[in-house]
């Protein structure tokens, strides 16, 4: 396959045009969706890391001093992060899917915009992190019932400078990060971990099937705002090709899946999306 690659103005008629071929559309959508809505992200506009790599499973779990660390620079990170609100993007992609002809929306995002701007058919691929879980007896809390446990436990803590990171995370000075003490689960005394699937763990498997089932029940895909670097959504790209699906993708910036999309636009995603309305 050859894509089309386009740039703002002639990106929304030309999305505008594509969408209505179909009747079935699966979406995914990453990071570059929710950063107009001040959740910043990963990766620059070639897909590179523009900070160091997210937490992993192995280092979250078996390092005491990473797990606290996670906890200290999510104590200052979470306020922010859940006060984000849905921008222009997830609302054009809810009303394309009240009016047809999204059937699907997966997305990599934790931060749960889509829902908020009104997407009912949304799979969670990495989770969310408005639910906090324990590791030992899988007791599952909502994130903002622990925000006044760790003010409780750290009454004389304070971060220094701070900068927002993505997904709830935050930049804090390191000594702080070591005076932090974490929670543990109020019933058994585990660890603590948000709802979500750090780097090094698993997507659940009956989640992916059920993204696949849909995915291939569709007559086409569009991707918005992800590089597709991470293996667990490249792969629905590459299924939806190998499927002989259409495949457009929306993003500022180059993506694991150019070489597979028939309509490939580099525009501003907010911008291109919000103007399918008018």
């Amino acid at each position: 396959m050859s894509a089309t690659v386009l740039d703002m103005p002639d990106a929304s008629t030309q999305l505008r045009d594509w969408l209505a071929r179909f009747q079935r559309l699966f979406v995914l959508t990453g990071a570059g969706i929710s950063t107009g809505s001040g959740i910043p992200d990963y990766r620059d506009a070639n897909g590179e890391w523009k900070r160091a790599a997210p937490v992993t499973w192995q280092a979250f779990t078996g390092d005491p001093a990473i797990y606290r660390r996670y906890w200290a620079r999510s104590f200052v990170g979470w306020p922010k992060f859940s006060a984000a609100q849905p921008n222009a993007a997830h609302r054009a992609l809810a009303a394309l899917e009240h009016e047809g002809p999204v059937t699907t929306l997966l997305t990599q995002n934790v931060d749960g915009l889509h829902q908020a701007a009104g997407s009912q058919r949304v799979i969670d691929l990495h989770g969310r992190l408005d639910q906090v879980t324990c590791l030992s007896c899988g007791d599952l809390t909502p994130r903002d019932a622990l925000q006044p446990r760790l003010v409780a436990d750290n009454p004389d803590w304070h971060p220094g400078d701070a900068a927002m990171a993505p997904d709830g995370d935050a930049d804090i000075a390191a000594d702080a990060e070591q005076r932090f003490a974490p929670p543990y689960c109020k019933r058994c005394g585990g660890m603590l971990k948000p709802d979500v699937v750090f780097f090094g763990e698993n997507v659940p498997r009956a989640r992916v099937q059920d993204a696949q089932a849909a995915l291939l029940a569709s007559e086409a895909m569009l991707v918005v705002g992800s590089s597709l670097m991470v293996y667990s959504g490249f792969r629905f790209a590459k299924m939806a090709a190998d499927a002989g699906l259409p495949l457009a993708i929306l993003n500022g910036g180059t993506t694991r899946a150019d070489a597979l999309a028939t309509l490939r636009l580099n525009a501003e995603i907010g911008i291109t999306l919000g103007a399918l309305g008018r």
